[in-house]
């Protein structure tokens, strides 16, 4: 049984300027726009450009005195036509202030236009962490759903038509301004996508919290997004795990329920705050070119993938999984470590269950023939292998797959 150790003490995030949370906040969303400039570019999708939400936020907008355009057209997964489209046409230093509104691909779609807009060339070129070489223009996140914490972090997350990739740009240059985080924007999200984003935010949590303290030098603080797992990402990762056990079942349950949507998207703002600095870890590595073939939603492939990540990772963090246990209440005090670790472990899959997730993988469209493929591609996903407790080898990827189709749920030998 092992534990990770933050031998520096470190603690560290990287945030917004500014956090507005709370029902009913996205009123406010002309007021601090203003403070950028007359000119606001907003970027949304097209079913939530025709909601009443979105026109109050732009008649908003233009009460405010803002000129104001509207990019209508992002697509999940942002594919890289959606910055060529979104930019197209515009002057740099033509735009004061861009406002994301949506899910994630919505706010990541905000950021790469606000690199462009600002510094001209082809998302391509920014690919990576620290390409962008200076400030972007000013950006606004308003997420309408509890799920990728998109709204506070500093990537943005593309598909590359070319190398047939999601690849990100990891930057502290584009870091959202303002975040504003209203849960009365979720009431109306479907239960399917309520679902998914809970799993994801569900597994940014968990991710966060087991991911490898990395004891980070000044320089690669200063080159490097993903330093680690530090005290300041573990007190967010603690309080969203808190409130994803007490509201996650009642969002199901009770959509219209506010209080258990604005624990859920606290609990998400949470697990954003913390993989902005930690990164995410095995279950994101593998669900990227594991979508290649079921084309599940993200959060669902995540979710699915988790039970067995956990597992995989247990004799690796047996400590930090005990504490979760704590944290979601299944702690047994009399038990010994290895034995509360697993009470921790099986109180998220249950909480992925009675979110909808599918927590096994054959139903997703995985089979044997596609593991050799899935692990060659997981394991390019260099940043993320780094921050997985266990060694995150082609084996082992291949093994915990077999596990996920299997649906085994036996536990890894622990030295």
């Amino acid at each position: 049984m092992t534990t990770l150790e933050n031998t520096l003490g470190l603690g560290l995030v990287r945030q917004p300027k500014t956090v507005l949370f709370g029902p009913g906040q996205r009123r406010q969303l002309g007021r601090y726009a203003r403070g950028f400039g007359t000119r606001a570019l907003v970027v949304t999708d097209e079913r939530m450009a025709t909601t009443p939400e979105f026109k109050s936020m732009h008649d908003d907008l233009v009460t405010q005195g803002m000129s104001v355009s509207v990019f209508d057209q992002a697509l999940p997964d942002l594919p890289r036509q959606n910055v060529l489209d979104a930019t197209a046409g515009r002057a740099t230093g033509g735009i004061d202030v861009i406002v994301g509104i949506g899910g994630g691909s919505c706010m990541d779609l905000a950021k790469a236009v606000s690199v462009i807009l600002a510094h001209g060339g082809d998302v391509r070129d920014y690919f990576g962490e620290f390409a962008v070489p200076g400030p972007g223009v000013p950006i606004i996140t308003i997420p309408t759903t509890g799920g990728t914490g998109a709204e506070v972090t500093s990537l943005a997350i593309v598909y590359d038509d070319v190398s047939q990739m999601k690849m990100a740009i990891a930057d502290a240059h584009i870091a959202p301004a303002v975040a504003i985080i209203d849960p009365e924007l979720t009431l109306t999200c479907p239960p399917g996508l309520t679902a998914a984003t809970a799993a994801d935010a569900l597994s940014h949590l968990i991710e966060a919290y087991t991911a490898r303290p990395k004891n980070p030098t000044p320089d690669q603080v200063a080159t490097q997004i993903y330093v680690g797992k530090n005290r300041i990402t573990d007190m967010f990762c603690a309080q969203g795990l808190r409130l994803m056990n007490q509201s996650l079942g009642t969002v199901v349950r009770e959509p219209s329920n506010l209080a258990a949507r604005s624990d859920v998207m606290f609990a998400a703002y949470c697990a954003g705050m913390a993989i902005n600095t930690t990164g995410t870890a095995a279950a994101h590595a593998i669900q990227s070119p594991m979508a290649a073939i079921g084309h599940t939603p993200h959060g669902f492939g995540v979710g699915a993938l988790l039970p067995y990540v956990m597992r995989m990772n247990l004799p690796h963090c047996t400590a930090e999984f005990a504490e979760i246990a704590g944290l979601l209440g299944v702690a047994d005090p009399g038990a010994d470590q290895l034995d509360q670790a697993k009470a921790g472990i099986e109180r998220v899959d249950e909480l992925l269950e009675n979110v909808g997730s599918p927590t096994e993988l054959k139903s997703l469209g995985v089979a044997e023939e596609h593991f050799d493929q899935i692990a060659a591609l997981a394991v390019k996903a260099t940043r993320l292998v780094l921050n997985n407790p266990a060694p995150l080898t082609e084996a082992n990827i291949k093994t915990l797959l077999a596990r996920g189709v299997a649906n085994d749920r036996s536990w890894w030998p622990v030295a």
